[in-house]
């Protein structure tokens, strides 16, 4: 059909070059127009011809024959343009008609294509138009970068949108489902070699490469440590921070030069995955914590609660009193709100690090986290059993309470579907109706009756009441707790309460009813 179109616009444009030559060849030969009466001869049987006849003056007009003429000649190429005009407008839509015929035929054919490979008498089938990871490996959306100090803006997308190429009816359609957010997974890094026990993990663990593309930030320029994380190849980021000067600091503070530089990294590291990979959240760990099978399922299911309560502030994988004995091990899906930032694997969206970095401290940031004017009495989330474990004892901390307490707490085993559950349960309305009743209705016990636990029947809850920031620490101490509090908040509490196991027992460490707040003296 397109060859015959063609054809036709050869034969027009033909027609009308014989067209036109006729027409002058016409109008030169043809005698003059004249008037009836006149003798102008241009009528039949005129009495003169063109040239040679004479008006009633006695002279011939040839001047103005020649301007008839002309004018003539002017009409007739009007004319012609209109129709070339026209030509013109029927080649554009045959042009239009040969591509949509030609993108007719290709998706014909790739519908067969499709068709010739469903089996006999299939339904209709739906395939995900990306690429099939049982035979080829998923690539990360970004290439390892040498340093992220560049003035380029790198573009990251915030979603990665399903594709589904649906058959039907011989016609190929393809829909896009809703979109996933990507959540970035970023590993703080310095000299400590065994970064790789860390990310061994991660992409062990890791769903999908492009949904958490893992950008690992490295302070303190450590070869060695650069080494194994280059190592990884494309399978992650790595960038470097690019400040490894001192920091100057008072004399008194010389000591906690170590803390100074960690706030220093983890501001311009947070700002790279925020403005200059563009994206909308992060998941932050450390060089030393080793992550939980479903610790990518755990923020996954999380980001939609946290984005949606304005009440909460960051999503923790980490349970301060996640000791194997304080934690019930039935209980692995099991989730709780906390005033307490518990940080070691935490979430943060990115409006949240628009709010803190203007004033972000230049040392000590996870306990100025914990100070009322930044927490502004929002909550985080925390699981019963931690979904990250620290392995790192050294570090500028010098291991405090790494050997009382971190190295014993307990990291989850079994996977939990938390995208398939239903966490509203999380938000604070209903949270807190639930979990006022269910504290303050559990019986009143002294710490003398679980610790003998003779007069006590079942497994609880059971509630243990304190009212001083001395009887709390006691309490706490006796109960294998810990006792600390920051800003007058106690590690895990909520609304002054730390929930935990003893003896198999579910303890609430409480205030007494009617609590209002926390008492920053109390730190």
């Amino acid at each position: 059909m397109v060859r015959k179109k063609g054809s036709l616009i050869l034969c027009g444009a033909f027609l009308f070059v014989a067209w036109n030559a006729l027409l002058l060849l016409y109008l030169w030969g043809r005698p003059p127009i004249g008037r009836l009466g006149e003798g102008g001869g241009a009528e039949p049987g005129g009495k003169e011809e063109w040239g040679v006849g004479r008006g009633k003056a006695g002279g011939v007009n040839l001047a103005g024959e020649v301007i008839r003429l002309a004018e003539e000649v002017e009409v007739q190429l009007e004319t012609q343009k209109k129709l070339l005009k026209q030509i013109e407008s029927h080649r554009a839509v045959w042009a239009r008609q040969k591509d949509v015929g030609k993108r007719e035929t290709d998706d014909t054919k790739e519908v067969k294509e499709v068709v010739v490979h469903q089996p006999a008498n299939s339904p209709v089938s739906v395939k995900p138009n990306v690429d099939n990871t049982e035979h080829s490996e998923e690539k990360p959306t970004q290439k390892p970068l040498p340093t992220a100090a560049q003035n380029s803006k790198v573009e990251q997308p915030q979603t990665v949108e399903k594709q589904e190429e649906v058959v039907e009816d011989n016609k190929s359609v393809t829909t896009t489902a809703t979109p996933e957010v990507v959540i970035p997974i970023l590993v703080i890094a310095c000299d400590r070699v065994t970064v790789k026990r860390s990310l061994d993990k991660l992409i062990q663990y890791r769903p999908s490469p492009k949904l958490y593309p893992i950008i690992v930030s490295q302070d303190c320029g450590h070869t060695e440590t650069a080494r194994v994380i280059d190592s990884y190849g494309d399978q992650l980021t790595h960038i470097s921070q690019p400040d490894l000067a001192d920091i100057r600091v008072r004399p008194e503070h010389r000591k906690f030069q170590g803390y100074y530089k960690i706030a220093r990294h983890y501001r311009w590291a947070l700002n790279q995955v925020f403005n200059t990979f563009s994206h909308s959240t992060v998941v932050i760990v450390e060089d030393d914590l080793e992550v939980a099978p479903d610790f990518f399922e755990y923020f996954r299911a999380l980001y939609p609660i946290l984005r949606g309560d304005p009440s909460l502030w960051c999503v923790s994988a980490w349970n301060d009193n996640g000791r194997d004995a304080l934690v019930d091990p039935s209980k692995a899906e099991l989730l709780y709100r906390t005033d307490f930032f518990p940080g070691l694997g935490w979430m943060l969206l990115k409006e949240m690090w628009n709010e803190l970095e203007p004033k972000w401290p230049s040392a000590f940031w996870d306990d100025w986290m914990r100070q009322p004017e930044q927490r502004k009495d929002r909550s985080c989330i925390r699981p019963e059993i931690s979904r990250t474990i620290t392995f790192g004892r050294k570090g500028v901390s010098l291991g405090q309470f790494f050997d009382q307490y971190l190295r014993y707490i307990k990291l989850n085993t079994e996977f939990v579907p938390f995208t398939k559950q239903d966490l509203s349960y999380l938000l604070k309305e209903k949270y807190d109706e639930k979990f006022i009743i269910e504290v303050y209705s559990a019986p009143l016990v002294k710490i003398e009756d679980l610790q003998q636990g003779g007069g006590l029947r079942g497994p609880g809850p059971y509630r243990v009441q304190y009212s001083s920031r001395d009887s709390f620490k006691v309490f706490a101490r006796n109960l294998g707790a810990m006792d600390d509090l920051k800003s007058g908040v106690p590690r895990t509490g909520y609304r002054g309460v730390v929930s935990f196991l003893y003896r198999g027992r579910r303890v609430f460490l409480a205030p007494p009813e009617g609590w209002t707040q926390y008492d920053i003296s109390w730190s």
